[in-house]
């Protein structure tokens, strides 16, 4: 793996004076690829960036790892937020990234959620047995652990509970995380493993169980510029407001840790 360049939010803010819009780049839609993870805070924030007199950027949203393929095949994009560092690394390998932007200024937790109308506190820790809270026939959603970050972190989690080989057959492994979150909400499943900011915006489930962080590795969002991008200086510009002070409120709104 690339050593990783993580930089706080307050090391971003030395980007400032360029929030500006810049005459020549002020009209241009700019394509923002971001993890499904981050859809409602992002939109919330490209009509804050809007406000400020920017031309209203482009929003593509899937899991990190179909996002990346898509970059690697030629889609057309600007920026790329990760919901993890190995997608990152992957188009950081393949040079699709502008190297010195790579920032990692949010965090998230690994939560456990059932139907609203089932929600009932499960205990995570070594030995917890969800097996046995599935029933005979239950499934956990969570992200496909082959390619999905979130399902990554779930393998990790399950894994250091001693429950990954009872529960590996037992997964309903979807697209992306809100993939995941819908079949619990629809009752199809009757647990999953999703990020805290995604069941903090669904009116359909609760969390039920938090994983210790030392369950799995940290969950970190890196941002980048594109290689097509790299002489833009308004994509620069909505970098540095995405992962700089100014944004920071909205991501904790909507329940995302500020890395310092």
């Amino acid at each position: 793996m690339l050593l990783l360049q993580r930089r706080s939010l307050f090391t971003v803010a030395a980007a400032a004076p360029l929030l500006r819009a810049t005459p020549g780049h002020a009209q241009e839609a700019l394509t923002v690829f971001a993890a499904a993870s981050l859809t409602d805070a992002l939109r919330v924030l490209a009509q804050e960036w809007q406000a400020r007199g920017n031309s209203a950027p482009r929003l593509s949203f899937a899991a990190s790892s179909a996002l990346a393929r898509q970059m690697e095949q030629g889609a057309p994009a600007d920026l790329f937020m990760s919901a993890d560092e190995p997608w990152m690394d992957y188009v950081q390998q393949r040079d699709l990234i502008v190297n010195d932007t790579r920032v990692s200024p949010l965090g998230n937790a690994l939560v456990l959620v059932a139907p609203v109308d089932a929600a009932r506190p499960v205990t995570l820790a070594r030995g917890t047995d969800l097996a046995a809270l599935l029933g005979p026939q239950g499934r956990i959603a969570t992200g496909d652990p082959a390619h999905v970050p979130v399902g990554k972190y779930a393998q990790a989690a399950l894994t250091w509970m001693g429950q990954w080989d009872a529960l590996s057959p037992r997964l309903a492994r979807a697209d992306n995380v809100r993939s995941a979150l819908l079949l619990v909400e629809r009752g199809e499943a009757p647990y999953g493993i999703v990020y805290a900011t995604d069941a903090a915006v669904s009116q359909g489930v609760r969390v039920v169980g938090t994983f210790p962080t030392e369950s799995h590795p940290p969950i970190t969002y890196p941002f980048a510029l594109t290689r097509r991008a790299a002489s833009n200086p308004q994509a620069r510009a909505l970098l540095a407001f995405l992962a700089g002070p100014e944004a920071a409120p909205t991501w904790q709104r909507f329940g995302f840790s500020l890395s310092r």
